[in-house]
């Protein structure tokens, strides 16, 4: 286990709230992930939290991609393999926080209206879509893409384990 600490920002836009701690929730996640990946940083994350139309317009604005989406990931850093920390020190200047010497992985911008819509869908708790959200989004943070079969089934893989070692089910 890490002995390292995570520090999350969450700004909720939108004053829908869910039935659970979402900064609590975001910090086991993310110290869950990067347990798994080994990450040998104290590291910090953010975490907005909007609607349908706040990530449509996060969406168009960053991606040219005019539509609603889940969830969007913005990494801080550049990884030439997946998960593999040890060329971050190499970028220090653009990853390391100058005040707290944190890591700083990056932004997410979740869409609560669809961690509803999604839940209710899937037939699960909206507490474990977020988590699943949230893993998937680290894992785009810590390097990793679902545009390859392969690449995609790694990263399923990944989520899993986080959501199986939280005991985050899915019903």
């Amino acid at each position: 286990r890490r002995s390292f600490t995570m520090t999350s920002y969450v700004e909720n836009e939108t004053g829908q709230a869910f039935s659970f701690d979402e900064k609590s929730l975001l910090d086991r996640v993310a110290e869950a992930v990067l347990d798994i990946e080994n990450c040998p940083y104290e590291a910090a994350v953010n975490l907005l939290i909007t609607d349908d139309a706040g990530i449509r317009e996060y969406n168009k604005n960053y991606r040219d991609i005019d539509s609603e989406t889940d969830v969007l990931s913005f990494p801080n850093l550049e990884f030439e393999t997946p998960g593999d920390f040890s060329g971050v020190e190499e970028q220090v200047a653009d990853c390391f926080d100058p005040d707290s010497g944190e890591l700083v992985l990056g932004d997410i911008i979740l869409n609560v209206t669809r961690v509803k819509e999604q839940a209710a869908a899937y037939g699960h708790s909206e507490l474990r879509e977020y988590a699943f959200l949230i893993a998937h989004s680290l894992y785009h943070l810590c390097g990793y893409d679902h545009m390859e079969p392969e690449e995609a089934a790694l990263m399923e893989e990944k989520q899993e384990a986080v959501l199986q070692a939280l005991s985050i089910t899915r019903f």
